[in-house]
């Protein structure tokens, strides 16, 4: 079975080592290798924590031999996005222009894993600043797609979403604060929720900043919320602690209420072939009971240049202090697009961060009529892998974030479900959107799609086409 072992997923996992027929040393080791294996190919590792890894798995096999596992994910192994803080170990945020020093403690999410018993196996790149929706890096070099090395992942959760689609491990944590799990998912073919703000706790927590769970299948996406959404003061805008159980998935999509939205009206135009696959998807929702009805756009380009504007100008407060051998080290395209607001007055700032938030108000209204908004993740598949954006237009860095950045500064949570291909085989992505602080609902949809669609959650096998 041991070859196997990749393709397992944590649920799998969990009933694999109650029974004994596997242990967590056994799947450590490897997954482990299947890293070692992929890794000159795909590049979607900061750090392999090799020895920890071994010996958090031993603990972890002699907890559940005595019958005495710390939760139903002790022992499965998971990957960290390198921004999100384990102690020890520096977090570069993606970029050369930082300086490396150890993180003095876990941030909450990766402090909420070992809690349960999880193996880190290790951290996860992503683009300079996490301000790129690519898997291009100056500290990292470039993550590539395992469905094709010639392609994108996306981002900034680039790592994250590349191992989780070679079998590297079963579980990841990324974060997203304009699309960064659900659009890696959607180029990847994997499963990504980026909950309401505050249900994960993290620091240091930021308007439209959450942590999210990324794995192969939904059930693993809830049991992982499960751990993740346990209480830690150090976020001051966190929910309070719910007492759901996540992975409850249970319910019916007949008589659900679905708009369908193939245009917010900012960003890209939509690929054909992504266009065909959602609105295939929609028929397979309308197949188990849902009502689906078309959404208008709603919203426009006024508002996408303030959100360009308000993620150059956020961004350009960090740059603007570096030292001038720091600023240079860093990815020229995302210097050129983030030093445009060097000219911008204070009066431009607050001009942008007022688009952002009539985006939330609309955003919000266009989910009312409906139970669920479903969309593209992504107008496009995955893109070149050395193009840190669509276009390389760096006044124009962000065109495919039309359908996922608007979620974030409304708060409402969010999920890329796998539905579907392109004609050169790479995977689309349906995002899944719902009412504020209805994370349950969006789990529930989202398993609803998954079981009707059947697409295989199995990892691919590595397409070198570099």
């Amino acid at each position: 079975m041991a070859h196997e072992v990749h393709h397992l997923t944590a649920a799998e996992l969990s009933t694999a080592y109650a029974s004994r027929s596997l242990s967590p040393v056994e799947v450590a080791e490897a997954l482990l290798a299947r890293i070692e294996s992929c890794e000159p190919s795909l590049n979607a590792m900061y750090v392999v924590d090799v020895d920890g890894a071994m010996a958090h798995a031993a603990a972890s096999e002699s907890r559940w031999r005595e019958g005495e596992p710390l939760s139903a994910l002790d022992g499965v192994p998971i990957t960290i996005k390198e921004n999100i803080a384990t102690k020890g170990v520096p977090s570069p945020i993606g970029t050369a222009a930082t300086e490396l020093v150890a993180a003095a403690e876990d941030a909450p999410p990766a402090a909420r894993v070992r809690e349960a018993g999880c193996v880190i196996l290790g951290k996860t790149t992503m683009p300079d600043f996490g301000m790129l929706a690519s898997g291009v890096s100056s500290f990292h070099g470039t993550t590539r797609n395992p469905w094709n090395t010639a392609r994108n992942t996306f981002g900034s959760s680039s790592g994250a979403a590349a191992g989780l689609a070679a079998g590297y491990a079963p579980l990841a944590i990324g974060t997203d604060i304009g699309g960064s799990v659900r659009l890696p998912g959607a180029a990847t073919g994997t499963f990504a929720l980026k909950p309401s703000l505050g249900r994960i706790p993290i620091h240091p927590p930021y308007l439209g900043r959450v942590a999210g769970p990324m794995t192969r299948t939904v059930a693993d996406a809830a049991a992982l919320l499960n751990v993740l959404s346990r209480p830690d003061a150090r976020d001051y805008m966190a929910l309070e602690p719910s007492r759901r159980d996540w992975s409850v998935l249970d319910g019916s999509a007949d008589g659900v209420r679905v708009g369908l939205c193939l245009h917010t009206g900012i960003g890209m135009d939509v690929q054909p072939a992504v266009r065909r696959a959602v609105e295939n998807a929609a028929k397979v929702l309308e197949s188990v009971g849902a009502v689906v009805e078309s959404v208008e756009p709603f919203l426009f380009e006024e508002i996408f240049a303030g959100l360009d504007a308000f993620f150059a100008a956020r961004l350009y407060a960090d740059v603007e202090k570096l030292a001038p051998d720091r600023r240079d080290a860093a990815l020229p395209f995302v210097v050129r697009w983030c030093s445009r607001a060097k000219e911008w007055t204070a009066a431009d700032a607050l001009r942008a961060l007022n688009h952002v938030m009539v985006m939330r108000e609309k955003t919000h209204a266009a989910v009312q009529p409906y139970d669920f908004l479903i969309s593209p993740t992504s107008p496009l598949t995955a893109y070149g892998a050395e193009d840190p954006a669509p276009g390389n237009d760096a006044s124009r860095a962000l065109p495919h974030v039309g359908f996922t950045a608007p979620f974030n500064f409304s708060e409402q949570p969010a999920a890329s479900v796998p539905c579907g291909f392109d004609d050169d085989g790479l995977p689309i992505g349906l995002q899944i959107a719902g009412h504020r602080f209805d994370d349950a609902g969006v789990l529930r949809m989202s398993a609803a799609f998954e079981a009707a669609a059947g697409l295989s959650a199995r990892p691919t096998e590595v397409r070198n086409s570099q």
